[in-house]
């Protein structure tokens, strides 16, 4: 592990420096070469084989985490969602993290090395942050500028790895041959609170900068212009809105210390942050019509505090072989790529397509409420996604939803049963190994390619957008003041902020019988924050930091059967929709261990301060 066993980046990109004509003065005083020192952080390598494979801080990205090759997602390890074909992420949701899952994550190069990427980033930034004084010809600015990036890619790298594998050691010096590095852990509420300091003095440094956002403004020529304004650099934006989502954390209940203090502080950063980036960053809402801009069709939107875009894909970009490719195979099912044997996907399942509200903004999430919901006139099983969050049709494909290039261009996720022979419809074709098990299919990243319609667009991963941090504000402000009180300074209440998202989305307010109290509204904010910000990695951090994960992680996964029938009375549409638990191969397992990933084997071995997770 690089806390006992450092890699020097300084020393591999010295190393190469001689043969360049460069010496060490020479890369930390002239600007260029200190930007390709530092720059590895965004776009480092490692050769592995014959390819060069990322090693940068690309592997904290959540997206970029499911697009390797179909083994896992950060939802797909929950309940949210099964795989379609049995895969490793299974293995992970049952509780069996083997030795192989460990070092994918940690330093297998052609995988996704998290800890030993994330050791380096921050080394790097460490380095930066020592030698950046130096640079001759760049003005204030600019070194301003890098000491914003080098602190916020230092608190990135060390919140990726506290949200995966807890608290460790604050790393605020490149250190050498003889510093110590066997460092004991921090608390968890200390580890939180040194992450949202750094990202608080990456504000600062921002700003100096005038780099609160990199393109120019709304209205003004070169807006939203990724290439030209270098916008996978982190901004102001951004700091402030990391540091409120790090607070956030710091005051959930896996992590608080402070009791309501905690829940005090991480509301008057995400009003800050929210204030910010509407009135400096000039960043709003798109409309509802607009929101999957966010995803792909375009590098990054006005609603983007951060993105990091993969540029344009082709329709069947298959699985992740190097850094060049990107894999649709871990999003979307083989049905959709014409592949029988491979493509696993994301299949949502019942649990969570039950988090989209009905259209008059009744919750669904229990039996009880749909029957609420059913008696009101407002839900019907047998035509279940009438009426319904117009975010579910954006989010996931349901039987029957637009399919481009496929029959009548609908999704025909169903079979019929005739004189006893079972026949299947298109995306049911048992001949594919990777079709759902659930009776749905992923929606929000997708644009509509597949074989049937061969097309290619811009791909994206919002890294941050404005919608969390109103639901950032709201969680905090209900935590600490009530749902209906605003923070000291803020103008907006936990309930309005809830309903500004709400509104984008077409939904009405959250109805006055969930409003009255912190507890009554909790649930509401939770179940607003699944379906905003549903499949962008944040569902699995936050059942963890809410402390909810024994209770999902002991639930059952269930799916929907659809059977084409004849129109009826009981079947209006004509189809039977019969809810059912998934296979138990396929269910999820709670073992307290799960709240943390362990470390590898090797490693443990080596750690006497600091104390490894328990392995599971």
């Amino acid at each position: 592990m690089s806390l006992v066993l450092p890699t020097s980046c300084l020393k591999e990109y010295l190393d190469k420096a001689p043969q360049q004509g460069l010496t060490e003065d020479q890369i930390f005083t002239k600007l260029d070469n200190f930007k390709l020192f530092f720059d590895a952080v965004y776009a480092g390598t490692k050769y592995v084989g014959t390819a060069w494979d990322d090693y940068n801080i690309k592997n904290a990205f959540p997206l970029y985490f499911g697009l390797w090759d179909q083994k896992y997602t950060f939802e797909s390890v929950t309940d949210a969602s099964d795989q379609g074909r049995y895969m490793e992420g299974q293995a992970w949701k049952s509780g069996n993290m083997s030795e192989t899952i460990v070092n994918k994550m940690t330093y297998d190069a052609v995988r996704r090395p998290i800890l030993e990427s994330m050791f380096t980033i921050i080394r790097i930034s460490n380095q930066a942050l020592k030698n950046v004084s130096r640079i001759d010809d760049a003005d204030d600015n600019a070194k301003n500028d890098l000491r914003g990036q080098a602190y916020f890619v230092r608190a990135l790298g060390h919140f990726t790895l506290m949200n995966l594998w807890g608290p460790m050691p604050y790393l605020d010096k490149a250190l050498g041959p003889d510093d110590e590095w066997d460092i004991p852990r921090l608390s968890k509420h200390e580890c939180l609170t040194r992450i949202a300091q750094d990202f608080d003095s990456s504000y600062y440094f921002f700003n100096l900068a005038g780099k609160i956002r990199r393109d120019p403004p709304i209205g003004v020529p070169g807006h939203l212009d990724y290439t030209a304004y270098q916008m996978y650099r982190p901004n102001g934006m951004a700091a402030l809105a990391y540091k409120a989502r790090a607070l956030l954390y710091r005051a959930s209940p896996l992590n608080n210390e402070k009791g309501v203090t905690d829940w005090q502080e991480a509301a008057a950063a995400s009003w800050q942050a929210l204030q910010v980036a509407l009135n400096q960053g000039g960043a709003s809402l798109l409309t509802i019509a607009n929101r999957k801009q966010n995803y792909f069709g375009a590098t990054n939107t006005d609603e983007s505090l951060w993105t990091f875009t993969y540029g344009t894909l082709t329709w069947n970009n298959g699985g992740f072989t190097n850094v060049t490719n990107c894999g649709f195979a871990s999003l979307f099912n083989g049905v959709f790529g014409a592949s029988t044997g491979s493509w696993s996907g994301v299949c949502p399942t019942q649990n969570f397509v039950d988090k989209y509200e009905t259209s008059f903004g009744e919750p669904l999430n229990t039996a009880a409420d749909q029957a609420a919901a059913t008696a009101a006139g407002h839900y019907n099983e047998q035509d279940p996604y009438a009426n319904r969050d117009p975010r579910l049709a954006t989010d996931i494909i349901t039987n029957q939803s637009p399919c481009q290039g496929w029959t009548s261009n609908k999704a025909q996720i169903y079979y019929s049963v005739a004189a006893g022979a079972v026949t299947y419809s298109e995306l049911l074709q048992q001949n594919y190994l990777g079709i759902t098990k659930t009776g749905y299919y992923l929606r929000k990243f997708w644009f509509d390619n597949s074989t049937k319609n061969q097309v290619s667009s811009i791909f994206s991963d919002p890294l941050f957008r404005l919608a969390e941090l109103y639901l950032d504000y709201a969680e905090a402000a209900n935590e600490a003041y009530g749902p209906n009180t605003p923070a000291p300074g803020a103008t907006l209440t936990a309930v309005q902020a809830i309903n500004a998202v709400r509104t984008r989305a077409g939904m009405p307010n959250v109805l006055a019988a969930y409003t009255g109290s912190t507890a009554a509204f909790r649930p509401r904010i939770k179940n607003e924050r699944n379906v905003e910000l549903s499949w962008e990695g944040h569902y699995y951090y936050d059942i963890h930091r809410w402390m909810d994960l024994q209770t999902i992680m002991s639930s059952t996964l269930i799916g929907m059967d659809i059977e084409k029938v004849t129109a009826t009375p009981a079947y209006p549409i004509g189809f039977r929709h019969t809810r059912k638990p998934l296979s138990q191969d396929r269910q999820v397992v709670w073992k307290p261990q799960m709240y943390y990933l362990p470390f590898n084997n090797a490693d443990n071995l080596k750690m006497t301060k600091f104390v490894p997770n328990p392995v599971w």
